[in-house]
């Protein structure tokens, strides 16, 4: 323990009054501090009520922009909606306009197609030689469309041994064909033939694309007091001359069928500076006739339906032996078949071809003017 000195009460009071001195600086030091600290406080809420007040103020701007932004979004959405109905509508005529289009572009190909098709159904009509027609009062469906009927003409290769006998009734033929066999007397000895239909594939409808040769025409009304061989050389000497149209000839033919001349040139303008004129003056010696050129057709089958077809009124005999001259075994056949008690009847045609032979039986259309014939 330390022991303080005893100090005298003038000393005391000096002390005192320096504490006291002392502590007023502090006091006034810490008034002045606190002073300076409530100016800093003032200055920070005047800064925090401006930092506010320019936030409210930011906060109203800002509203402002974003209202102005959304109307003006709504403004550019609406524009944008409109643009879009323009450019749907804009699309619908755009569709509208190529269907139109392509429906046109359709109608000029089928008026194409329909005036190629008229100027060769033109030139086809041309192309038909003259003839003397007349109008019986008669009518047929579907009379517009272009068509030709078409008579069969078919080449049947007849075997060894066999005979084709066509009869005047179906029912004669029938019934032949139904008793299969049949026992013909040829004099001293008998022989065994056998009955069988004939078969062969017939076409029934052909569609054919045609167009105009180039290189050939079609000459008709020509005199029938000439030879045919006078009239191909005199219509060769015509055709061939430059000065009546015409050019190198390089071949000629006579349709007997029709009575026409078809003439073949070797320049491709030939033919048709010809057909286009028609009407030609040709000197066949004695005298001019005038005969008609009309462009020649080429035909190429584009579609043609078949069907098996059996021959109504002809039946073929089969297993007949070569025992006795071809003449004699033929009528020995026809005189058996006539014969009502064999079955048979009146006979139309036959032919006989025997063993070791060939031949080609001609079948054409049975029709009331021309019947069937082998």
């Amino acid at each position: 323990m330390e022991l303080v000195p005893d100090m005298s009460t003038e000393e005391m009071d000096n002390e005192s009054l320096g504490y006291i001195e002392n502590l007023t600086l502090e006091i006034n030091k810490s008034k002045a501090q606190h002073e300076a600290i409530m100016k800093e406080q003032q200055i920070q809420k005047d800064g925090i009520r401006s930092n506010i007040d320019f936030a409210q103020k930011f906060r109203q701007r800002a509203e402002q922009v974003k209202k102005s932004n959304e109307q003006e979004i709504q403004k550019n959405a609406m524009k944008l909606q409109n643009e879009k109905k323009k450019c749907r509508s804009i699309e619908d005529k755009s569709s509208m306009l190529k269907k139109e289009i392509l429906k046109i572009q359709e109608e000029l190909q089928n008026l194409d197609s329909k005036n190629k098709t008229l100027k060769k159904q033109t030139e086809i009509s041309t192309a038909v030689p003259e003839r003397k027609v007349v109008y019986e009062g008669k009518t047929k469906v579907g009379a517009h469309d272009v068509s030709f009927d078409m008579n069969s003409r078919i080449v049947y290769p007849m075997q060894g041994g066999t005979t084709l006998i066509t009869f005047e009734e179906e029912d004669v033929a029938q019934k032949i064909l139904s008793m299969k066999e049949h026992l013909v007397s040829l004099g001293d000895c008998t022989i065994k033939v056998q009955a069988k239909p004939v078969h062969f594939l017939v076409p029934f409808n052909v569609e054919m694309e045609t167009e105009v040769c180039p290189h050939r025409i079609l000459v008709s009304n020509l005199p029938k007091d000439i030879s045919e061989e006078r009239t191909l050389d005199k219509l060769d000497i015509h055709f061939s001359k430059a000065r009546n149209g015409g050019g190198e000839v390089l071949d000629k033919d006579m349709l007997h069928d029709s009575s026409t001349v078809v003439i073949t040139f070797q320049e491709d303008n030939v033919a048709k500076h010809l057909s286009d004129k028609q009407d030609h003056e040709v000197d066949f010696g004695k005298q001019k006739y005038k005969v008609k050129v009309t462009p020649f057709l080429n035909g190429k089958i584009i579609d043609m339906k078949i069907s098996n077809s059996t021959c109504s009124r002809t039946v073929l005999l089969t297993g007949i032996p070569d025992i006795m001259d071809k003449e004699d075994l033929q009528d020995n056949l026809e005189i058996h078949f006539q014969k009502t008690t064999n079955g048979g009847g009146e006979v139309e045609s036959i032919l006989y071809n025997p063993v070791g032979h060939s031949s080609l039986a001609l079948f054409q259309q049975d029709t009331p003017e021309d019947s069937q014939n082998a």
